[in-house]
């Protein structure tokens, strides 16, 4: 597969042209990668006007994923999920609502864009709170939910997979969706990967009509690159209207390093990644199966990530982190409860075992089950009207009953506990203090 920016790029990069032009480091090394950063200069094309050499690699981009229009994002998947919003606004089905039903362990950049956009949300809370960071939805609660609104929403908005890599039904929660008439909207920022199993386990081949992936994630992207993804099945509108919408969230000078990394990823893709990809999970999946046999227990997870329950062996997650952290390991997430390894065909078999005997036996403990309260604070002000209100940030213990002004949350995962305009409940309190949030930023 060709790479059109790339080769563009290093074509500039070798050319010995004078840069009487933005960025300001002129293509000089500082950092030693400043030659092939340059600026939307003659025939470097346009992120969000492209016709040119951008939009030759995002079709590239598109045929790989099999979609009606795939976009890039230098801005990670924050800037597709406020496009994405967007569109299921804008273009949505006559007799829709502004209204977007959401699982609640959403990124706190869905919160943004409710303040942005100034749409109204119902959340779909889980029926048993083990984690911040996970939020089944079955088909049969989303069809219920759906039953009971007025009018057919916006869109439906799932996370899958979520932050311990656990992963919706997309292709029955797609089709209860389309039985009443509203578009399923999946944050797939840690799945792009998932295209190119076999079979495929991406949410545009389960039904789903948009998603973002962030292809820094899983693909070997420079952080920030991600896709915006449409699929074959979704109104023309949606396509039609993408770029725009990217326009609207998005920076005028977009990285072209990351531009250029996400154009030689479609090349990467192409020649050979599944079988490396089918690979790598086999090894992760042998690798759990010797952990199990060592006596840890294993949270059912996406096929690149090992997500081990670490309470169940009487240690916290933070512990397991800084355990592996001395021995040169660095976990992606720790909670009190889990431990989050994500691996890639890049990760090498020796880091792998390293991990491993990091690891050791576990000597389970007698099973806890967790449960954490569901914080269902009620809405006193619009996500609008919150985000965007006089804050003042005080003592955690000293805001119940108040509001909630913008999400106080970690990230990673980002996942709010209070969204803006609830009423901070006790239950909030008691995660605020289980995840080890002190203060807490409050309507003034």
């Amino acid at each position: 597969m060709n790479t059109p920016v790339a080769d563009f790029v290093r074509r500039y990069a070798e050319s010995g042209t004078a840069r009487l032009h933005m960025p300001g480091h002129k293509g000089r090394a500082f950092l030693g990668c400043e030659a092939l950063d340059i600026t939307e200069i003659a025939g470097a094309d346009a992120l969000y006007e492209a016709s040119g050499i951008i939009a030759q690699s995002e079709r590239n981009a598109s045929a790989l994923f099999g979609t009606a229009r795939t976009l890039y994002s230098t801005e990670g998947s924050s800037q597709c999920i406020r496009a994405m919003l967007h569109l299921c606004l804008s273009c949505r089905r006559p007799g829709a609502s502004r209204t977007i039903v959401a699982a609640r362990n959403v990124h706190k950049a869905f919160v943004f864009a409710a303040a942005l956009l100034d749409f109204d949300v119902v959340w779909i809370h889980p029926e048993r709170m083990t984690s911040l960071c996970a939020c089944e939805v079955s088909p049969d609660t989303l069809a219920r939910v759906l039953d009971a609104l007025p009018q057919p929403p916006a869109a439906v908005y799932i996370t899958s997979p979520d932050y311990l890599g656990g992963m919706a039904d997309i292709a029955a929660l797609a089709e209860v969706c389309h039985q009443h008439d509203t578009m399923l909207a999946v944050d797939n920022a840690h799945g792009a990967y998932l295209r190119f199993l076999s079979p495929s386990q991406h949410p545009m081949d389960l039904g789903a009509d948009l998603c973002c992936d962030s292809a820094h994630k899983t693909l070997p992207v420079l952080t920030g690159g991600a896709y915006l993804h449409i699929s074959r099945q979704a109104p023309s509108a949606f396509s039609a209207q993408a770029k725009q919408a990217m326009a609207l969230f998005g920076s005028t000078s977009p990285s072209y390093l990351t531009l250029m990394s996400l154009d030689l990823c479609n090349a990467y893709l192409a020649e050979g990644y599944a079988e490396q990809l089918a690979q790598t999970a086999g090894a992760v999946d042998a690798l759990r199966e010797r952990l199990r046999l060592r006596g840890w227990k294993l949270i059912p997870s996406d096929p690149l990530k090992l997500t081990i329950d670490a309470a169940a062996c009487g240690i916290s997650g933070q512990a397991l982190a800084g355990l592996l952290r001395q021995n040169g390991v660095e976990c992606e997430f720790a909670d009190p409860e889990t431990l989050v390894l994500m691996i890639t065909p890049q990760t090498d078999r020796s880091e792998l075992l390293r991990a491993e005997a990091a690891l050791g036996v576990c000597s389970p403990q007698e099973a806890v089950p967790v449960a954490l309260p569901i914080p269902r604070g009620q809405a006193l002000m619009s996500i609008r009207e919150a985000v965007f209100a006089p804050h003042e940030t005080i003592p955690a213990r000293e805001a119940l009953g108040r509001v909630c002004g913008s999400p106080t949350v970690a990230c990673p995962p980002a996942i709010p506990i209070a969204v803006s305009g609830e009423e901070i409940t006790q239950e909030a309190l008691i995660l605020f203090e289980h995840y080890g949030f002190d203060t807490i930023e409050v309507v003034r």
